[in-house]
């Protein structure tokens, strides 16, 4: 039964690792087609090969901290494990697809920590762990950095846009600027699909690690992620572009490095520390910081609302869901 309940695991991390290239790592890009900078076509050949590249090279870190640093995983016997990460995987799956439907770009990273935590709680209404034993001390740091990651995309975004517009906009010809630009942004582009396929193949591969008892995710399963998450952008991932890219507010070349590169920053720094932050919301921070660069008139608030309503759902629906889903494979498996 365990070998059934693993080629399940591994089935449904590719349903999620899906996901995430369909909703959050398609956002990553969205500045470069919201600008003009790249096509939807180029998108997906240049964010495809580079997600799967900063997953398989730089993901082991943060997929660590996903597998096993929520739930008290060594006071659970094999089996309940593997139910666990099932559960847990296939629940935040569930709920990025329908918010994917909706072109809502959620927090991939909120999904599967709320899914774990999910898992967390059914095992301790089940009396098989205590309710001190869940790690609140590393999901506090978590949620901490969900909070401060907007905060560091918008802030700096605004900071180097401001930048331009004081030291280069305001000095030479606007739209040759903007064409230069274009080619910076591509760059940029590049360093944030980097930086999010090495920090959110965690959320797809991290219980698949805790479900196979591995101390640190081997090559194979964050190459197994990485192809997922390519396959994503490829299939779906124009939804949630359409969504970032042109519907929060205008954005040229200029505030598209701005956001993209404040944004990369923001993500690879804490893909080095081991923390699984929301890609999706530090681009939506790094795109309203552009955005209120120039001006509170130019950012979209009713699309920002819908978003933000969305990032409050995605914690307690995921748990939920790994509840009810979890209790349904206890009976039969």
């Amino acid at each position: 039964m365990i070998e059934i309940i693993f080629i399940f695991t591994l089935i449904v991390s590719i349903y999620m690792a899906w996901n995430i290239g369909a909703n959050d790592a398609a956002n990553s890009m969205a500045t470069s087609y919201g600008s003009g900078a790249l096509t939807l076509k180029q998108i997906i050949i240049i964010a495809g090969v580079l997600e799967f590249l900063g997953a398989f090279l730089f993901g082991s870190r943060v997929t660590k901290t996903v597998g096993k640093g929520i739930v008290p995983i060594e006071l659970l016997d094999q089996h309940i494990i593997a139910i666990g990460a099932l559960a847990a995987i296939f629940s935040a799956g569930l709920w990025i697809t329908i918010a994917t439907y909706f072109h809502l770009p959620v927090s991939t990273s909120h999904s599967i920590v709320g899914a774990m935590l999910g898992f967390g709680l059914a095992a301790v209404s089940e009396n098989l762990i205590p309710l001190e034993s869940i790690k609140w001390d590393v999901l506090n740091n978590i949620v901490l950095s969900w909070l401060l990651s907007p905060i560091t995309g918008a802030i700096l975004a605004f900071l180097i846009f401001s930048l331009i517009k004081f030291l280069i906009l305001s000095n030479m010809d606007v739209e040759r600027v903007e064409h230069i630009f274009k080619y910076l942004q591509v760059l940029t582009a590049c360093y944030v699909a980097f930086a999010h396929g090495s920090n959110d193949v965690a959320n797809a591969v991290g219980p698949v690690s805790a479900t196979f008892g591995f101390s640190e995710a081997p090559s194979w399963v964050l190459a197994l992620g990485g192809l997922g998450i390519a396959i994503g952008i490829a299939t779906w991932g124009y939804r949630v572009i359409e969504t970032v890219g042109k519907r929060i507010t205008e954005l040229t070349p200029t505030r598209g490095f701005s956001a993209e590169f404040a944004t990369a920053t923001t993500v690879l720094s804490a893909s080095y520390l081991g923390m699984p932050i929301s890609t999706t919301h530090t681009l939506v921070g790094s795109v309203l910081g552009v955005g209120f660069a120039g001006g509170l008139a130019s950012v979209d608030l009713s699309v920002v609302k819908r978003i933000i309503y969305s990032w409050v759902l995605t914690i307690p629906v995921a748990a939920g869901l790994t509840i009810s889903i979890y209790t349904v494979l206890v009976v039969f498996l």
